[in-house]
């Protein structure tokens, strides 16, 4: 549910502190955090019955934000940071991310008007800076995020540029919550405009094509005033005119009797239609509405009513509409139809299903521009309108696409390529000549050609065939003794491609092996393997995972004293599971922002969306399944691996309350020697918009934790 921005002659730089502190290893630090240390919370005895089943719930309480539950926390603040602190050499891992980290990073362009927009940050820039160039060439800074707080944890959530390419209208939010509020600017003169829309989440703002106003869409103010977990129903869309209050806003479209829908917007291209995506839940299936903006008080029409596919929206000539669909093609086909004649028996397929899921399609310079996944990597294909292939893009190398972007009117698009030891690097295509340039590129202080990034498959515990990408520096020794880091996710139909961070060098650097399997719940191989991950089969997400760690130890990677395993948000749910499924796998593991009560999960926020994915436990038939893999409720008194929990105090998305009580519960039960501490974020959410320097600081104490608790000191190869 989760962004990345990201010679050896310079390898010196503070690793140097490292070594005379090591030596040691983990034991002084560990031996400070004994049971009777951990912070004291009240430990009740709530048992409630849930479809005849009885269930303790005794931290209950954390949920609520009470004076019990503040001394808690920051109790378990105050332990985590005096752990992580007595860490010998953190200071030097923290220098050599810095290091790696400040590179000049330039994002692809895009067009509005006469003027092309793009983001860039020196380096070290807490939030990336929005910059304009016009016709002439001569590039302005448009916003800088940075001056909208002292500390950069105020940050831009998402911008939209009207057609003609001269008002900027740009969200914001703060500490990392999902809720934002949209300011516009004449980007002629720099000066804000008055206009100003609140209580926003999930939502872009979509101009009109006259450039008079925008639609967006937005729920009530919280009833019971708490913005951190209040639950968020009933999403609306509006339409605001330029230059009056919000309190006037248009109702376009809601729908009160399914509060639990949720609206995508966009207008077609030639400004002639008002186009809804409906959601329910995060399903990737949708309904599709539209209305004509060309005829006064046109009815929204319900072109798709039916939630049993994806339907994506990619341009209109008139009437005719092009979509992305998994309908009876689990890995995707490009269709068209004519709403004149909407009958699924007259719709017409394009471009049809293949081997490789489509990841996404752009239609550009009257081309259909695929970009396909094959064993995660990715593939760039050119069609005519008609569905004819025209050719292959030839990429760079193996790794992952974003993009294209780019327009119907032009006839070139760009396209960002990544691995995780390259940089991200943007290419412009031409259709002119059928081939790519090279458009910008970053300098960065390593040599990518001193790492390997390869890719192999294993069996899961069902046979299943799953791939998994290990990245490492060259001379690896597969001796069963290399620290490794399973990163991995495994859900919502989200696959997890090759992804550059100047951090995972740093960890490369230290000598550790990078490994990032494609687990079950994804949508690597498309639809299949998402469903196969999903409800009452989740806990083939789990198999998977231990699948790639028993892999590692087998083919002697490494071994399970240096194995760590680490996940964020449905992946925090992973680890979860991870500790209480199977911890002698691992010697540290950290769940972060993690899913962990899958009973209740619901009850806040936005959480009752995820129940399309989960299920949910008010539900007697999903129960069970909930019941048998939820961490919170399958801890029991046994020795736990290393375990950092790590949340935020802002987090809106997965309330901290999750990681609260498994916390609380695991450190209750602990009866070995190994450490479990929190990491709590202050002034931050479930990880958008989080300030470089708190990023830095996180990744440091992310490996600093795992290197102490697989009893290693720093490499000397990292002084030479």
């Amino acid at each position: 549910m989760t962004g990345t921005m990201v010679k050896r002659g310079l390898l010196t730089l503070g690793l140097g502190l490292v070594l005379a502190g090591c030596q040691a290893g983990p034991q002084e630090t560990q031996d400070a955090v004994k049971q009777s240390q951990y912070p004291q919370v009240r430990h009740s005895e709530l048992v409630e019955t849930l479809h005849g089943v009885a269930v303790a719930d005794p931290y209950r309480h954390l949920e609520e934000n009470t004076q019990e539950t503040d001394a808690w926390v920051k109790a378990q603040q105050a332990l985590g940071r005096a752990y992580l602190a007595k860490i010998p050499g953190k200071q030097a891992v923290v220098e050599r991310i810095t290091q790696l980290w400040n590179y000049e990073k330039v994002s692809a362009p895009f067009e509005q008007g006469k003027r092309s927009f793009y983001y860039r940050n020196d380096g070290l820039q807490a939030q990336s800076v929005l910059y304009v160039k016009g016709a002439d060439g001569v590039e302005h800074q448009l916003l800088d995020p940075n001056a909208l707080s002292a500390d950069g944890t105020v940050a831009l959530s998402g911008v939209s540029v009207s057609n003609d390419g001269k008002i900027l209208a740009y969200g914001v939010s703060a500490s990392g919550s999902d809720w934002q509020q949209w300011h516009f600017t004449d980007i002629d003169t720099g000066k804000p405009l008055r206009d100003e829309l609140q209580w926003i989440k999930f939502s872009s703002a979509v101009w009109d094509h006259d450039n008079q106003g925008v639609f967006y869409a937005r729920y009530d103010a919280p009833a019971g005033g708490d913005l951190l977990a209040d639950v968020n129903f009933n999403q609306k869309v509006y339409y605001h005119k330029l230059g009056t209050p919000q309190a006037q806003d248009r109702l376009v479209y809601e729908r009160p009797q399914n509060k639990d829908w949720g609206f995508g917007i966009e207008v077609s291209e030639q400004g002639d239609y008002l186009l809804l995506s409906v959601s329910q839940g995060t399903d990737s299936s949708n309904r599709f509405f539209y209305r004509s903006l060309t005829q006064a008080n046109s009815p929204v029409v319900e072109l798709i009513g039916d939630l049993e596919a994806e339907y994506q929206f990619l341009g209109n000539d008139k009437t005719v509409f092009y979509f992305k669909t998994n309908l009876a093609a689990p890995n995707g086909k490009i269709i068209a139809i004519d709403t004149r004649r909407p009958a699924k028996a007259n719709w017409l397929t394009l471009v049809p299903e293949s081997e490789d899921p489509i990841s996404s399609v752009a239609l550009i310079n009257d081309h259909l521009v695929v970009s396909y996944l094959h064993d995660v990597l990715g593939k760039l294909s050119i069609y005519s309108m008609g569905g004819v292939k025209r050719q292959d893009v030839t990429l760079p190398g193996k790794g992952k696409i974003a993009g294209p972007y780019g327009k119907r009117s032009k006839d070139y698009f760009y396209y960002v390529f990544n691995s995780y030891v390259q940089p991200e690097t943007t290419y412009r295509f031409d259709f002119k000549t059928g081939e790519s340039s090279l458009y910008a590129k970053p300098k960065v202080v390593f040599n990518p050609d001193d790492y390997v990034s390869e890719q192999v498959f294993y069996t899961s515990k069902d046979g299943t065939r799953v791939p998994m990408m290990l990245s490492y520096k060259k001379g690896m020794v597969r001796d069963g003794n290399n620290p490794t880091l399973l990163y991995a996710y495994g859900g919502f139909g989200i696959s997890i491609t090759p992804r550059f961070s100047p951090a995972n060098i740093a960890w490369l650097d230290m000598g550790g092996i990078y490994a990032v399997p494609s687990l079950r719940g994804g949508a690597e191989y498309g639809e299949d393997w998402h469903q196969a991950g999903m409800f009452d089969k989740k806990q083939n997400v789990f198999d998977d995972y231990f699948a790639a760690a028993e892999y590692l130890i087998a083919e002697k990677y490494t071994n399970s004293t240096k194995l760590g395993a680490y996940g964020r948000s449905n992946g925090g749910l992973l680890m979860g599971a991870a500790v209480t499924q199977r911890p002698e796998l691992f010697a540290a593991v950290l769940p972060a922002v993690g899913v962990l009560d899958m009973l209740r999960f619901h009850k806040f926020t936005i959480g009752w969306a995820w129940t399309s994915e989960y299920g949910s436990a008010d539900n007697a038939e999903q129960f069970p399944a909930l019941l048998a893999y939820s961490p919170y409720h399958n801890i029991k008194p046994r020795h736990y691996p290393a375990t950092m929990v790590m949340t935020a105090d802002h987090d809106d998305r997965v309330v901290p309350l999750h990681s609260f009580k498994f916390a609380a519960l695991l450190q209750q039960q602990q009866r070995g020697e190994a450490p479990v501490i929190m990491r709590i974020e202050s002034n931050a959410g479930h990880g958008a918009g989080k300030p470089t320097a708190m990023k830095i600081d996180e990744f440091a104490d992310i490996y600093s934790f795992l290197w102490h608790n697989f009893q290693l000191a720093l490499p000397e190869s990292l002084v030479q």
